[in-house]
């Protein structure tokens, strides 16, 4: 099948970049030009718009900041649904809404086209390393065409269920990622405040019960005052809030959700879209008044 990818940011193009490595041959675009060049040294082939691109696509992939900039993407000046066919399978790896996903499925079914979900989980290190887990919601039938697709980014290519399962279970893994950042990086202002070295806290927690992803991945490199921005602050309050969002919506009651939400609505004012979402560790310094980080 010939592939299509549209977004070519930090983390679609880290994903472009591993499909290549794995002889996944694709089509690209990007409304940044200098993106688009960049795959297309890397290996692949340049399209001049998405409309272009779906045209000579089987299946096109996108990874967008948000749901709504896929429905841009689609039905926008020159999207994807300009030269969609009948048949043609869209995978949305957005970490995106999944009520806005169902209808953009609604609308590009009128035309013969398949809108799957497919969320990743791992960061522009893990598509690198051919360690992303995919998150799938498509029929078994669409799920076993996608696949072998999706393999040539990692093994770890989960069916959750049906159209809006897989951004389902992002949200769910996002959450649960930020509220345990958000907790983590508390317990560190209560250690260091009562005398506590932070790197040494930290050593103890990877070999106690309470480690955790923020412990075993990130902790180390936020107490020596590195901020990379691999997941910029706005994106992860976005999947807060939508997840947030979800609980009110099927009548979950999101109690420690909402704290954590506004614990990073608080960062946002702060510290802005752009920074990196370890910079939540700054505001538990400051109201703690204790130094965590260099």
């Amino acid at each position: 099948m010939n592939v299509g990818y549209v977004g070519l940011g930090s983390m679609g193009g880290a994903i472009v970049k591993r499909m290549l490595v794995n002889q996944q041959p694709l089509r690209v675009f990007d409304l940044d030009p200098k993106r688009i060049s960049e795959m297309a040294e890397a290996g692949a082939t340049a399209a001049q718009s998405g409309a272009a691109l779906a045209e000579m696509s089987d299946v096109v992939c996108l990874c967008l900041p948000t749901s709504e900039n896929v429905r841009q993407a689609i039905f926008g000046e020159n999207g994807l649904a300009k030269g969609l066919k009948p048949g043609t399978i869209v995978a949305d790896m957005t970490t995106g809404d999944p009520l806005q996903t169902k209808a953009m499925a609604a609308e590009l079914a009128k035309s013969g086209v398949t809108l799957i979900d497919a969320p990743v989980s791992g960061g522009p290190a893990g598509a690198h390393a051919g360690t992303l887990a995919i998150m799938v919601g498509a029929s078994q039938e669409v799920f076993d065409k996608v696949k072998p697709i999706f393999e040539k980014v990692g093994p770890n290519v989960f069916r959750l269920g049906e159209l809006g399962a897989g951004q389902t279970m992002k949200l769910v893994n996002n959450l649960l990622l930020a509220g345990c950042r958000a907790l983590t990086f508390e317990a560190m202002a209560l250690a260091v405040k009562n005398g506590l070295d932070p790197k040494l806290a930290t050593d103890v927690l990877n070999k106690s019960s309470g480690r955790n992803g923020t412990t075993e991945r990130s902790l180390a490199d936020t107490i020596e005052g590195k901020f990379p921005a691999s997941f910029a602050l706005g994106l992860m309050t976005k999947d807060v809030r939508l997840a947030n969002q979800l609980g009110r919506d099927t009548g979950v009651p999101m109690l420690i959700g909402r704290i954590v939400e506004e614990l990073h609505n608080v960062a946002m004012n702060n510290h802005g879209a752009g920074a990196c979402s370890n910079i939540l560790i700054k505001d538990f310094e400051q109201r703690a008044k204790a130094r965590i980080t260099k």
